[in-house]
């Protein structure tokens, strides 16, 4: 036997003697009266160092408890027999296991607390309660596959039960520097790659407390596999602690919308950047230096190209000496959102200013006077035919459709979208629904300019590009426009338009602007391996903003504007069903379109444009369908604003 060891027995044998008499007059009071053990009397042994057992498989075990880093502990005013309950006597009885339970001594105490009402003064305890009940459902408290009578790793494994230290202290630091080797007694070989890592060498060389330990990725008490996709997206979250704006940029992608909605397939922060043995990007070894980085992306993007490798995933709208195409796209958006909706909630607000005091004033509308001759009777003038309205009709859903698809991804923080992506069964699914969408709008688009072309072509020598039924803007249009502001401030009468007033070709002409920038930069992000081998990467950043940008622009635009130009202004209110009905009563077509309708009836043409009034079951059906597209449009502006909001 060491002499050491000898030592430690003689030791503990003088204390045994020394407190003998203590317990021998015990032994003579009834057992309910028996004072408990005084932890003097227990580290009258345990405080010896060197201080070790016999353990259950006959090897000797270190029992020695520093009394000084004990008192110093957050345990240090507890007496040890209230956690080692079943020591009740010394020497201890043949046979005695430690028998400890951290979570009855917890949960025991802050049941008296809540008895006593001193939960408030115990707040601290209620914190450990409920990491007590997050690490019951946490992988580590399940029973272990080699021994299911244990668990795979219980409070004692992480923690040094008798240094336990509140935050801020010097023992705290100590313990948190250790955490990685306490994890690497089971994960060997993930503690080996992690001494590899920035983390590590940070930890483990350099004994920095701030840069992170496992528990700071993997989370301390609900720790749970990394297969399942709810740990994956906490991990990703956890990176953010440290790096916040790398994650607020990442969240920005589609990668992290599509994460911060609740889905784990596509790339998070240990895909790129790698996960126990991430380095710094300067490092050769690094997964996302610039010679690795087309190799990493080719781990989700078989086809990857060279133009990936300059795509910038953590990209900022503020700094254009790194990201200047970034910082100009962004500007460019914000410079036209401002722009377009200072002047049009203007032009809105003013225009029902004047009609709603020109009702009240009980003013006429300028209109041109009927040729009574005619005698018209109940027929209305078509203005759309049957090819135009369903295009229209499938038009709109398509881009209703679009808008709650795109902004789901979008405005992926709001509250509301992951119960959309939900109710779309994910958001591989609304992506199918927003492509296949997209593919019809794109349809009919094509098809008008193919329309066009023919028609015009048929005509170009004489068509007249300025003419009055022409979609072309001209300078009559401004000319409108100044009318028409002269008239919200009661300067002139309201002013009358021909067959296409100028909203109506703005409307019109926004289809060709929205096509070419969402459309194109859609056609762009939805397929990637033709766009990154024609283009470099940053195109992707420039693409996401205008496509969503724009995207926001056209939906608040769509049912604010053109909702109010149509439906909602005084003299249209609530419903404007021309759209769906083709025609139009001759006395509304009179007031809006009233230079159209002088000509067709100083030509004789007006009775060529005449048909019967929609049947009553048409108009009732067309007035359920308006208000019901109505209704989804006003709720995916809501949808729109508190996603805004949110952010």
């Amino acid at each position: 036997m060491h002499l050491s060891r000898v030592a430690t027995w003689v030791a503990a044998g003088c204390a045994l003697l020394a407190v003998t008499p203590h317990f021998a007059a015990a032994q003579d009071k009834p057992a309910a009266e028996a004072p408990a053990l005084e932890n003097s009397v227990c580290l009258a042994c345990h405080g010896n160092k060197g201080f070790e057992a016999p353990g259950p498989d006959g090897k000797p075990r270190d029992l020695h408890v520093m009394p000084e880093k004990f008192a110093e502990s957050v345990h240090g005013k507890r007496q040890c027999v209230e956690c080692h309950t079943n020591v009740t006597e010394i020497p201890h009885a043949p046979g005695t296991q430690v028998r400890v339970s951290c979570v009855q001594c917890h949960e025991s105490l802050w049941a008296k607390a809540q008895q006593e009402g001193k939960t408030k003064e115990f707040a601290r305890l209620g914190v450990v309660i409920e990491q007590i009940n997050r690490y019951m459902h946490s992988i580590h408290a399940r029973p272990s596959r080699q021994d299911q009578s244990r668990t795979n790793a219980t409070c004692y494994n992480c923690h040094e039960a008798h240094y336990v230290y509140p935050a801020g202290s010097e023992g705290r630091t100590e313990w948190r520097l250790s955490i990685p080797n306490k994890c690497g007694a089971c994960h060997a070989r993930q503690r080996e790659q992690y001494a590899t890592s920035v983390h590590g060498k940070a930890v483990l060389e350099e004994r920095n407390a701030y840069a992170a330990i496992c528990s700071d990725c993997h989370t301390t008490h609900d720790i749970n596999t990394p297969e399942a996709d709810s740990t994956r997206l906490i991990i990703t979250r956890n990176c953010g602690n440290c790096h916040a704006d790398n994650l607020a940029t990442y969240t920005q992608t589609y990668h992290g919308q599509v994460n911060t909605l609740g889905y784990a397939y596509t790339a998070k922060c240990y895909d790129c950047h790698g996960s126990h043995t991430v380095k710094r990007v300067a490092d050769p070894a690094s997964q996302v230096h610039p010679q690795n980085r087309l190799q990493t992306c080719q781990k989700c993007h078989k086809d990857a190209t060279a133009g990936f490798v300059t795509f910038e995933p953590h990209a900022t709208t503020h700094d254009f000496k790194r990201y200047p195409y970034v910082w100009l796209a962004t500007k460019f958006m914000i410079a036209l959102l401002i722009g377009v909706f200072l002047f049009f909630w203007t032009h809105t607000a003013l225009w029902f200013y004047r009609e709603y005091r020109d009702r009240k004033q009980g003013k006429s509308r300028p209109h041109v006077v009927v040729d009574e001759s005619l005698q018209l009777g109940a027929k209305q003038y078509q203005r759309f035919g049957p090819l135009w309205r369903l295009a229209h009709l499938v038009f709109a859903l398509s881009v209703m459709t679009l808008v709650l698809t795109g902004m789901t991804v979008f405005f992926a923080d709001s509250a509301w979208a992951k119960t959309v992506a939900a109710a779309f069964g994910g958001p591989k699914i609304a992506a199918i629904v927003h492509r296949t969408a997209a593919t019809i709008m794109l349809g009919i688009f094509f098809a008008h300019l193919l329309y066009l072309t023919m028609r015009i072509g048929r005509n170009w020598r004489t068509f007249d590009w300025f003419g009055p039924v022409s979609l072309v803007p001209g300078w009559q249009d401004l000319k409108d426009i100044i009318a028409m502001f002269e008239w919200f401030f009661g300067l002139r009468p309201r002013p009358v338009f021909d067959r296409w007033t100028y909203w109506e070709k703005f409307d019109y002409w926004a289809v060709f602007w929205g096509m070419a920038i969402i459309g194109g930069s859609g056609m762009m992000l939805a397929f990637p391996a033709t766009t990154g081998s024609m283009l470099p990467g940053w195109t992707f950043n420039v693409a996401t903003i205008v496509h969503g940008e724009e995207a926001v622009l056209a939906a608040v635009f769509l049912f604010t504007v053109h909702f109010f130009n149509n439906h909602f202004r005084p003299d249209k209110f609530p419903l404007d069903i021309v759209m769906f009905t083709g025609a139009v009563p001759l006395e509304e077509f009179k007031r809006e379109h009233a230079l159209e309708y002088k000509r067709l009836v100083d030509s004789g043409q007006l009775a060529s444009y005449l048909v019967d009034a929609p049947s009553r079951p048409m108009q009732l059906g067309s007035k359920i369908l308006g208000f019901t597209l109505i209704g989804f449009g006003l709720t995916l502006l809501v949808l729109v604003f508190v996603g805004f909001a949110s952010r």
